[in-house]
């Protein structure tokens, strides 16, 4: 008798072992098995005004409804605000260096707006944008560009130069092109006067609801952008 209780003494921890051992070996394999959590990327919005949000509540500018536009469609994206109001092609290429922290993987650029709204030369804008797109390529980041497109009061040889900066670069540096940074608002229509009840009173910036306008035409080719490139 004495004997058997020394087997069960002795065996008890034995059996709690080994069946703990096997648990935890069934467990490993199910971890294992489960699908790889994809990491959020890091988007940042380098650009103007228009970027930043001028005259909007902070909800209501173009990062903050595109940060909601793709999380409603079950994006894992980060949009970080690197919009500078007043900004020229030249004052984004100053700080693209320190705009692009570790964590990006990738680029959306929306600048040169305020380059042709105070005249300045195409091919100085077309210079430094060009430099912006070398800068993330040799970080291995790709590039979604939006385009600006220029009045006709600067003349046409002057629209004709500046309009064709952004496909062109798009095509040299194997950049995502969206054509036009307002082709959301004007839906088809170029009579500016279509586009007037979605514009601020300045008829520069949009309201937001113009922005909501924008988001809804943009977002679909951001996101097949960064599903092209997620890492």
């Amino acid at each position: 008798m004495i004997h058997l209780r020394l087997l069960l003494v002795t065996y008890a921890p034995v059996r709690l072992i080994r069946n703990a051992a096997t648990a935890f070996f069934f467990v490993s394999l199910s971890i294992l098995a489960l699908p790889a959590q994809a990491e959020p990327v890091t988007l940042v919005a380098l650009g103007d005004s228009l970027t930043a949000g001028y005259g909007l509540p902070p909800d209501q500018g173009l990062v903050p409804q595109l940060q909601s536009w793709l999380a409603a469609q079950g994006a894992e994206v980060t949009v970080v605000n690197a919009g500078v109001s007043g900004d020229t092609t030249a004052g984004g290429l100053s700080r693209l260096d320190w705009s692009l922290t570790p964590e990006t993987d990738a680029l959306m650029v929306t600048l040169g707006g305020n380059d042709m709204l105070r005249g300045l030369p195409p091919e100085e804008a077309r210079a430094n944008l060009s430099a912006i797109l070398e800068g993330a390529k040799s970080k291995g980041l790709p590039v979604f560009l939006v385009g600006m497109e220029a009045p006709g009061n600067y003349g046409a040889e002057y629209k004709a130069a500046f309009d064709a900066i952004y496909a062109d670069l798009a095509a040299e540096f194997g950049a995502t092109l969206y054509p036009f940074f307002f082709q959301g608002m004007t839906e088809g229509n170029s009579d500016p006067a279509a586009m007037r009840p979605f514009m601020l009173e300045d008829g520069i910036h949009p309201n937001a609801e113009g922005v909501a306008k924008i988001v809804a035409d943009l977002g679909p080719a951001l996101q097949a952008f960064l599903a092209a490139h997620r890492p």
